[in-house]
């Protein structure tokens, strides 16, 4: 028996490298003050068509549950965040800095980077709509990524201005019904041929044509560079007409995270989305708003590739992973008295395992090297006292059982850590 298609089992170093990723997450957005909360992951499935039209139904896991209502595991948590923000609006002061980690759901075709199930780092401040959010928010991504050791010479975050491409349309006297269409044709230039993309625009290829190969200019997309070279970020950051991102919600700002290299698809991605809460609570909350999600099978990827980054999480993954203390028995008659040493280590904070069943002691040496652990503390000949073992240097000492904790608490004020 094998996972369904797109969906993955973790091993035991498998979930110690989505803890890795979590912790990154976690540890960068409390440094910005972001506050975290989550929500629920089944949702009623019209709550994803109005944002997204009907034809989203084709890429949900939905289904009608046994209360005939019709229900879809979440793609994402955007119109989640609306449905909350409506409902609690007068409990918070504005603008909220909320983040989550949500375990998000799309039934499409599985291929590199994207999966059937991810999860992903998602940020949003609500209730701000000042250009200062927007270089906020961009940082955040930034710093995210050089939370996993990348530089300025592994990513780039491309940042344009949807505002920027309506004024555009409008000078053009197109239609504002065809407006989304040729976003989109917009959005798509850079993965298709320039004929083919000529084509589709059409008498505004042109135009369009030189803002792409650089002669175009936004003054606020210059703000939010200055806003970014102001906290030292600038080198990871680069104006990029060409990135429009095709959903129609989205009215200002937007930006996207890539490797330099262009190997993958991208790392993250978002902007300013100040009429959705309004259209998603049906009127009940109307705030100006920006967010971006980050999802973790194309970051993996990404890490693997880099030696200096995969370092980093290896380390993490080493650290997760070692014991503290691995106990030996050596005589079976002291294992009570081990259990209960044990149990002392254990409120104590120290990570500690032993063995469950009777063994040669050294085999017990053995799994205890194999789990990582820093000492071995041998129950055997010595009673009352016991044998501390450094598993790195060799070096061993007695000491009295009722001094073992002073003891260790000794070594880690000497070394930084047990042993």
């Amino acid at each position: 028996m094998q996972p369904l298609p797109g969906f993955r089992d973790f091993l035991p170093q498998d979930w110690a490298r989505q803890n890795y990723i979590f912790e990154k997450w976690w540890e960068v957005a409390r440094r910005y003050g972001f506050l975290q909360w989550e929500g629920p992951v089944l949702e009623p499935t019209e709550i994803y068509t109005k944002k997204s039209g009907p034809e989203i139904v084709g890429q949900l896991f939905n289904f009608t549950d046994k209360g005939e209502r019709e229900v879809a595991l979440r793609p994402e948590l955007t119109p989640s965040l609306a449905r909350v923000v409506a409902a609690h609006d007068r409990e918070f002061k504005k603008p909220l800095k909320w983040f989550s980690i949500p375990h998000c759901f799309r039934y499409e075709k599985q291929q590199r980077g994207r999966l059937r199930e991810h999860y992903q780092f998602n940020a949003d401040i609500i209730g701000e709509a000042s250009l200062d959010a927007d270089v906020e928010l961009i940082a955040l991504c930034i710093d995210l990524l050089r939370a996993f050791g990348f530089s300025s010479k592994d990513v780039v975050v491309r940042v344009s201005d949807r505002e920027f491409w309506i004024d555009f349309l409008r000078a053009q006297n197109l239609p504002e019904e065809k407006w989304q269409e040729t976003l989109q044709i917009i959005d798509k230039s850079e993965r298709e041929p320039r004929e083919k993309t000529g084509a589709k625009l059409g008498p505004l290829a042109e135009s369009v044509f030189k803002i792409l190969d650089g002669k175009g200019s936004s003054e606020k997309l210059d703000r939010v560079l200055d806003g970014l070279s102001a906290r030292g970020l600038a080198d990871f950051a680069q104006i990029d007409l060409g990135i429009v991102r095709g959903l129609a919600y989205y009215t200002g700002v937007v930006f996207e995270a890539f490797d330099r290299a262009g190997k993958l698809r991208a790392l993250a991605g978002g902007g300013r989305y100040d009429n959705l809460i309004h259209h998603l609570s049906d009127g009940a909350a109307n705030h100006p708003a920006i967010g971006f999600a980050m999802g973790d099978v194309v970051l993996a990827e990404l890490i693997d590739e880099s030696p200096a980054a995969k370092a980093h999480l290896d380390k993490a993954v080493a650290a997760q992973r070692a014991l503290d203390v691995y106990i030996v028995i050596a005589k079976e008659e002291r294992r009570a008295d081990a259990l209960a040493q044990i149990q002392r280590l254990r409120d104590g904070g120290y990570r500690v395992d032993y063995p469950l069943a009777p063994a040669k002691v050294g085999k017990q040496f053995q799994i205890a090297e194999q789990l990582g652990a820093r000492l071995a503390i041998l129950f055997g000949d010595e009673w009352p006292q016991v044998a501390i073992k450094n598993l790195a240097t060799g070096n061993q000492e007695l000491v009295a059982c009722d001094a073992l904790l002073t003891r260790l608490e000794s070594m880690a004020r000497e070394t930084g850590r047990p042993g």
